[in-house]
Parts: structure tokens; C-alpha cells; sequence
């Protein structure tokens, strides 16, 4: 069986990264694809005793009568042959106007009637076909480089019949995740913030966790969102679902939600095997990084 990765996204949300990575891990990769190659691609690879695995990145640079058609071609892909993940990627309309700012690059759509931020726009809508069709949408506004290849490497390029599970904690203030499937709030908890000592600290250090630790309410929600994943998980992934994002979110991103979603990822962790952990507020350049912020991403 073949296994087809396609790759799309907004100009500067991180394709070309994404594309890289997989190239890295011995895919066959083709960039700016016209939709219409697609099927004809797909033949090619699928008659091919050479290609096990190929991606491919289609964007908005194609006609845009030809994206209209990307479900149709999609439906018709044969499931036996070729095993298909269409992967979106996007960031917050401000962080990519400050990329393409820093890079200095022109957007493929714009001109002299339609400025970045209406170009941005109108590329959203020319790939809602594709984006409505994802299996998996990954939100790259705070991430650097380095976290979009991990997340590329651990939750795309991995074992078909593997379900992936991430925990992601996140803050209220800064705007629910765009790729959670499932939200909850833990802002009705006791707040460390406010607990001499501790509003420095995160949930990742131990006085934060032993202060949550002895709120019986902490216990509680942990207990029942703990239940509603255990019964509910299995039966998302019966349905063919391959990827799953659990979003916990408290105000600032830094305590309540940070040690809820450590606890939960060591609790399922013990029953399934590709669960991983995100804490978007505690994100951060890699310090070991000499590239420049504003060449992240490429496209």
C-alpha cells in the first residue's frame, strides 16, 4: 500500500518545513502540485514497485477551479491501494503579515488591487476545500521551526494503524488552539497565581503540583475528564480517526492547565501508544538556534 501525505496550508504557515521533514524521512516529495496531476500522480505511484510513501504540498497558487475539485479526486482514491492523510496547516493572520514582513517576501497572491492581509483572505477561501477535509489541522502561530519538525515527525510521519493523542495546554487570553478537538476549561480551579511563591512558577515544578494536588476539585476534574476519555477515546478511534488533540486551557497557560495535561499524558500514556504532550504558553526559540526568528518559515 502506498502512503500519500498531502500537505496544504496558507503562504508562510510552514509547508516547506513540513515538506522537509518528510523528504529527511525517505518520502517521495513533490511541492506545488497542480491539483489536476493529482489522480494521474496517484496512478503513477500506485503501478510503481519503487515509492512507498510519497507527499505532496498543494496550495493556492493552483487555478482555483482546480481546487474546487480537490474532494471529488479525493473521494475517488482508492482506500486499499493508497492509504491518504491530508494534512492543513495555518497560523493567526497577524503572525503571518509579521513573517512575511521580516522576510520581506511577496505573497503569492497579492497585487496591485489586493494587499497582504486581503490576499491572506482570499487564500483562505480558495483552500477551503482542502482545509475542510483534513485529518489533521496543526496551528504553527507560536511555534518555531524546530517544534513544527517534531510535531511533523511525531504525529504525521508515523504507523498507519497508530492512533496519536496530544495533550496541549493553552491560555484562555491567548485564544483557543484552532487544531483541539476537544476543549476544557480549567479556570473554575484554584488558581496557583495567586498563592505566595508560586505565581513565578509553572506547573511543571513541583510546589505548583503539590498546591493543585491538595484542591479536591483538581482531583475531580482530573477523575472525570480522565472517565470521558477512557470511554469516548476508543470509540473515536473505531471510527477511524488517527489523530486527536485534547486542549486544556486556564487563564494563563502556565499552571492549572500545564500540570492537568502532565497528568493526563502520564495516565493514558500507560494505555496507548503514541500520546504526547504540547504546552503552548511554555513555548519558546530554540536557544540553541542561530537562525533568525523571521526565517523560520519559508512558505
Amino acid at each position: 500500500m502506498i502512503s500519500l501525505v498531502i500537505i496544504s496550508g496558507r503562504s508562510g504557515s510552514g509547508k516547506s518545513t513540513a515538506l522537509h521533514v518528510l523528504e529527511d524521512m525517505g518520502y517521495y516529495c513533490i511541492d506545488n502540485l497542480p491539483v489536476s496531476l493529482l489522480e494521474p500522480l496517484i496512478e503513477r505511484l500506485s503501478s510503481s514497485q519503487l515509492i512507498s510513501k510519497a507527499s505532496v504540498s498543494i496550495d493556492a497558487r493552483n487555478i482555483a477551479t482546480d481546487l474546487a475539485t480537490f474532494p471529488d479526486i479525493v473521494r475517488g482514491i482508492d482506500n486499499q491501494l493508497v492509504n491518504t492523510q491530508i494534512i492543513y496547516l495555518d497560523a493567526g493572520s497577524t503572525t503571518l503579515v509579521k513573517r512575511f514582513s521580516e522576510t520581506r517576501r511577496k505573497h503569492p497572491l497579492s497585487n496591485l488591487n489586493r494587499d497582504l492581509r486581503e490576499s491572506l483572505e482570499f487564500e483562505r477561501e480558495l483552500l477551503e476545500p482542502i482545509s475542510n477535509m483534513a485529518d489533521l489541522s496543526i496551528d504553527t502561530t507560536s511555534m518555531t521551526m524546530h517544534e513544527l519538525r517534531d510535531v511533523v515527525r511525531d504525529r504525521v510521519a508515523r504507523d498507519k494503524h497508530e492512533f496519536a493523542l496530544l495533550f496541549e495546554s493553552f491560555a484562555y487570553k491567548n485564544g483557543v488552539p484552532v487544531d483541539a478537538d476537544l476543549v476544557f476549561d480549567a479556570r473554575c480551579l484554584p488558581n496557583p497565581h495567586w498563592k505566595p511563591g508560586l505565581r513565578s512558577m509553572t506547573g511543571l515544578e513541583e510546589p505548583v503540583q503539590e498546591f493543585l494536588e491538595n484542591q479536591p476539585d483538581f482531583h475531580s476534574m482530573f477523575e472525570e475528564i480522565s472517565r470521558y476519555l477512557s470511554n469516548w477515546l476508543p470509540r473515536f478511534e473505531a471510527n477511524n480517526r488517527a489523530y486527536m488533540t485534547v486542549a486544556i486551557g486556564c487563564t494563563g497557560g502556565q499552571h492549572r492547565s500545564v500540570y492537568l495535561c502532565e497528568k493526563l499524558h502520564r495516565h493514558f500514556s500507560t494505555k496507548w501508544k503514541n500520546v504526547q504532550i504540547r504546552h503552548r504558553e511554555l513555548g519558546g526559540p530554540d536557544k540553541n538556534s542561530s537562525l533568525p526568528e523571521n526565517l523560520n518559515f519559508q512558505s
